[in-house]
């Protein structure tokens, strides 16, 4: 029986979702990788954290969308997996809507991080 719990996200963008790991600090490694699990068990993902404790943290292409692939019971992070994912999520968006304004000819005019830890983006294009 498996250990690995896959957890459902609204993640398409491998692109976004590497940049989003980066913004965190995170050492990831673009796959397809083996994540490794409980007694040697592996699943491949396409995006790897390798944890010290030897069983990592996968992203993996379930034909929609990126899961998170772990062993939960092995987690070694400084976030709960709920934080982490929350955090994932927040920089993934951020950096999916920095990328789609500016292929549609917008600039970042203002960038302001709240207290309550939400990003409040203005941007604007010019037209001749």
């Amino acid at each position: 029986m498996s250990h690995f719990s896959n957890i459902k996200t609204q993640i398409r963008n491998v692109v976004s979702l590497q940049a989003a790991l980066s913004d965190l600090g995170a050492d990831w490694k673009s796959g397809p990788r083996s994540v490794r699990g409980y007694q040697g068990q592996t699943r491949t993902a396409e995006v790897v954290i390798e944890q010290d404790n030897d069983y990592d943290i996968g992203f993996s292409w379930n034909g929609n969308e990126y899961e998170l692939v772990a062993d939960l019971q092995y987690w070694q992070q400084p976030l709960s997996v709920d934080g982490f994912l929350n955090r994932v999520t927040q920089r993934y968006a951020y950096h999916t809507v920095m990328q789609e304004t500016a292929k549609q000819g917008f600039q970042v005019a203002e960038q302001q991080q709240n207290q309550d830890g939400s990003i409040r983006l203005v941007v604007q294009r010019w037209s001749a």
